[in-house]
């Protein structure tokens, strides 16, 4: 699969011309707040080719996000599965990082919603999980609109960042298919 839509949105895969743009997002502190770092041009680039490559190994991946009206490459929404151990990896997570100028447009929200659908639908996934940072309000408040269920026994401390950090303590969200298939019979949801 090359690409999905939503109303205001198109995730495709990665092309040669987003790379300048995501290192700008991922450069910018404000965005990566809640990541260890900002990224470099050569770790942005480094990202995308991992992304695609997980794309072809996988059949699913982190899709670039493009808004419909403008064609503007604005950053990415999708499923990955994380490379660290925990006690509920392997695991499938959704995952989102759009540039600061389009937050509060619930960008993220529709994105990861049809990436959710995609990860139930056409893959087959059981379950989907999302996590962040313990502070990192806006991105919780986007797995509670997605209907993600957090039980706070799955919340650890995230063992790629170092003892002490801030960003350390992680909570984890979980989503079953049961649990999409019953959201999507409820009209209030959709």
């Amino acid at each position: 699969m090359e690409s999905l839509s939503t109303q205001r949105l198109i995730l495709r895969r990665w092309q040669p011309s987003d790379i300048e743009e995501f290192a700008l997002i991922c450069a910018d502190p404000v965005v990566m707040e809640f990541h260890p770092k900002t990224l470099t041009l050569e770790q942005s680039k480094s990202m995308v080719e991992r992304i695609e490559a997980g794309f072809d190994r996988e059949r699913f991946g982190l899709w670039a996000l493009e808004l419909q009206n403008s064609h503007k490459f604005i950053g990415y929404t999708g499923l990955c599965r994380p490379s660290f151990q925990a006690h509920f990896t392997p695991c499938v997570e959704i995952g989102w990082k759009i540039a600061r100028e389009y937050w509060g447009n619930g960008f993220a929200t529709e994105a990861a919603r049809k990436a959710v659908e995609d990860g139930f639908e056409r893959i087959q996934l059981n379950e989907i999980v999302s996590m962040t940072a313990a502070i990192n309000k806006r991105s919780i408040r986007v797995m509670e609109k997605l209907k993600m269920v957090r039980n706070e026994k799955d919340d650890f401390l995230h063992p790629s960042i170092e003892n002490g950090h801030p960003l350390k303590p992680h909570v984890l969200f979980r989503l079953s298919k049961a649990q999409w298939d019953t959201q999507l019979k409820s009209p209030t949801e959709r």
